[in-house]
């Protein structure tokens, strides 16, 4: 499998290259999706890649949408390269196992963040003001706590190099509508807890996520990435302890070395040690493995 910064092909606009996916138009009704190994971290792109993350971010997402089927719609047409247009066949090999051809849908303008535990940001204000996202929480829990039920707590989807922001259902309902609201709220936090329930079970603790839900011909559908690593925080829960940071199976572990760099968190980032490229890696695929019992170095993948 190919390691993959950036795509260039010609045949099809490239209608958005963000931190992680170019997106072509195969025609106005269908998009390709292409998961590269760019890795972004507080909002900026790293010089260096992160082999074969892509492909696990793909991959993940692939087996969560064929979980939830059934629960909600998704966007996705195949994953498999054979069934892609002929004009992609040159790009075969660069796309196998990253890449996805998806139905056009209309992104909801909020990100659907569900929390499962107490940590990052939510902590920070819990030991702050006793609430999380306007959610007031009992007194006396410690960090990385688990919250027996899930808060759901919408955010703004930020421009390119700005800031996602909390904001209250109220807010939240204003931008989608509040019957809208209460149907992505619901989805969020079932698909959540099955998952949660699942990856445990896996050896997985999912502490918190991210979901995109759009509309087409009016009706919801699950979008982007679910359930990643880069989408959510995952913890090994055999090390699993409440009152501290926990290590991860996410892109935590670069950050927590960013964070030690002494960087500002604006470009340009610095360097990426080997050790650092390479013990990311791992982190992502030990992920794909726990989850699905598949190997993605030895060729085991999940299409659809």
């Amino acid at each position: 499998m190919q390691v993959v910064t950036q795509t260039s092909i010609t045949e099809f606009p490239l209608i958005s290259r963000g931190k992680v996916r170019d997106i072509y138009e195969l025609d106005p009704d269908t998009l390709l999706i292409v998961t590269t190994d760019r890795m972004s971290a507080f909002d900026v792109v790293m010089s260096q890649p992160i082999p074969y993350k892509g492909a696990v971010l793909n991959q993940i997402t692939l087996f969560w949408m064929d979980m939830f089927k059934d629960l909600v719609d998704n966007h996705l047409i195949s994953s498999n390269v054979e069934d892609f247009p002929e004009p992609l066949k040159p790009y075969s090999e660069e796309l196998r196992g990253r890449s996805v051809m998806v139905r056009r849908a209309a992104p909801l303008p909020i990100e659907c963040i569900v929390r499962g535990y107490i940590t990052g940001s939510g902590w920070k204000d819990y030991q702050r003001t006793g609430q999380v996202c306007g959610y007031t929480l009992p007194q006396g829990l410690v960090e990385s706590q688990k919250l027996e039920e899930p808060l759901f707590t919408p955010s703004t989807k930020a421009e390119a190099g700005a800031h996602d922001e909390n904001i209250d259902m109220k807010q939240a309902g204003e931008k989608i509508g509040q019957e809208m609201l209460q149907q992505v709220q619901e989805l969020s936090l079932s698909i959540y807890g099955q998952a949660r329930e699942y990856a445990e079970k896996k050896g997985i603790l999912i502490a918190d996520t991210k979901f995109e839900f759009g509309t087409r011909d009016g009706r919801i559908m699950l979008i982007d990435e679910v359930l990643t690593p880069d989408s959510s925080r995952f913890w090994p829960a055999d090390t699993y302890k409440p009152g501290q940071g926990q290590s991860s199976f996410d892109k935590q572990y670069l950050r927590d070395w960013l964070e030690r760099s002494g960087w500002n968190k604006n470009p340009p980032p610095p360097d990426l040690p080997e050790e650092i490229i390479n013990e990311t890696t791992k982190k992502y695929l030990l992920a794909y493995k726990l989850l699905t019992g598949k190997d993605l170095m030895q060729g085991g993948t999940y299409a659809a």
